[in-house]
């Protein structure tokens, strides 16, 4: 593992996403919370994994993290694997497993290189991972490749024109005396993992030129709109005072365009 992949595992292994904020337990009221939370948060997932239409169907998490939607897609009657660069985020969703008698095949890998077949899968599905691998261009052609032709990828990555974005700039950029900071920078060292990217829609379409289709949508979250604890790294007075005076009626009537979260559906 190369240096700037070890820094993205050691981030996401010492904890894992939302783990601190959302799970106490392994119990089966600590999950169900945890999946609760998740879905209030950000509802358009349900609509987006389409967790309804994977039944008897071959499909592909590329990283599970706590496991809430790879256990949604095992209840639908998915023919399930799933993926995690980190020990710990498999672990989380093998104790879930356990807990509610679910079936599935876990193993630490790297989405960079997966150890499947050619046209293996009928579904692919990542919520909010492939951005933080180092070649992110790699990991769209693995998906890619595991598809099987008519497959269909589900895939979220950031989006570089978000709120949340600026909002960064602001603190670590325009605050610090350095407006000229790229935003290539600023998500890279301030919003997750080290080497964090977000991209425009022309940018997630030549990211994706391999699929026959792809299909691009933004929408606004918790994060953008300042209605939740946000993110592993950010707390403080900036973040505190600006949560109060964040004008959230005004972002969901003309910003809807700049959400974080770019939902990419592709078909190969």
């Amino acid at each position: 593992m190369n240096e700037s992949k070890q820094a993205v595992h050691d981030f996401w292994n010492a904890e894992s996403c939302g783990e601190s904020l959302y799970l106490t337990g392994s119990t089966p009221d600590d999950y169900l919370r945890q999946s609760a939370i998740r879905y209030s948060l950000e509802p358009f997932i349900r609509d987006f994994a389409g967790f309804d239409c994977v039944n008897r169907k071959k499909v592909l998490e590329i990283g599970t993290g706590l496991g809430a939607d790879h256990q949604k897609f095992s209840e639908a009657g998915a023919i399930l694997y799933g993926i995690d660069l980190t020990r710990r985020a498999v672990e989380h969703s093998q104790r879930r497993f356990r807990v509610f008698g679910l079936n599935t095949n876990l193993q630490v890998a790297d989405a960079e290189d997966l150890a499947f077949e050619n046209e293996a899968f009928d579904f692919v599905y990542s919520w909010g991972v492939l951005h933080h691998t180092p070649n992110t261009e790699r990991a769209v052609a693995e998906a890619f490749r595991v598809l099987k032709p008519g497959g269909t990828a589900k895939v979220m990555i950031y989006h570089k024109y978000s709120l949340v974005g600026f909002m960064l700039w602001m603190r670590y950029g325009l605050l610090r005396l350095k407006p000229m900071t790229s935003m290539r920078e600023i998500y890279s060292q301030y919003l997750e993992s080290p080497g964090t990217k977000a991209y425009s829609i022309s940018e997630a379409r030549e990211l994706f030129r391999e699929f026959t289709t792809v299909d691009a949508e933004v929408v606004l979250t918790h994060g953008d709109l300042l209605s939740s604890a946000v993110g592993q790294r950010h707390r403080g007075l900036f973040l505190k005072v600006t949560r109060l005076i964040w004008p959230r009626w005004a972002i969901r009537t003309f910003c809807k365009r700049f959400g974080l979260f770019m939902l990419i559906t592709a078909t190969k």
